[in-house]
């Protein structure tokens, strides 16, 4: 029988005692290619785009332009609806992955530090896009992202 979490230690985790608390004021970077095998792997591109708060210069460290979650509901974190996430593309390509960093950006190989990886695609990704076109020069924007925390 396989384990199974309650909505309540669900909520726990993505919270205030969990994964909000540790991604708070965090950033996403978008690259072209494919996802590496791990979160821990180097990223091995360069990315295409930065997203942070309303496109602001991200400060790792501080609170500066970081992203944030809002409260866990049913077992899942959106991102905060009071918030702007998008970026200005720094480089032309398409979008094929994205990782999100805790407040450290830390990028590289690294197994300390926390951060997650995911796909990129118009539909059935884990971060879907209107378009993977990305322009140099051109604003993206996020409107929706959540974290759901598995039931079992």
């Amino acid at each position: 029988m396989a384990l199974r979490l309650s909505t309540g230690l669900r909520n726990k985790l993505l919270g205030s005692e969990g994964f909000k608390t540790i991604m708070r004021n965090g950033m996403i970077r978008i690259f072209p290619g494919v996802q590496p095998s791990g979160a821990d792997d180097a990223e091995g591109a360069t990315p295409l785009l930065e997203i942070t708060l309303s496109s602001g210069g991200f400060s790792p460290g501080t609170s500066t332009n970081g992203l944030n979650f809002a409260d866990p509901a049913s077992g899942a974190c959106a991102k905060s609806s009071s918030e702007v996430w998008s970026g200005v593309a720094t480089t032309t390509g398409t979008a094929g992955w994205f990782r999100f960093y805790a407040n450290d950006r830390t990028t590289g190989a690294d197994t300390a530090n926390a951060r997650f990886d995911g796909s990129v695609s118009t539909s059935g990704a884990q971060l879907n896009m209107s378009s993977t076109a990305i322009t140099a020069g051109a604003t993206t924007t996020i409107d929706s992202f959540t974290v759901t925390m598995p039931a079992s």
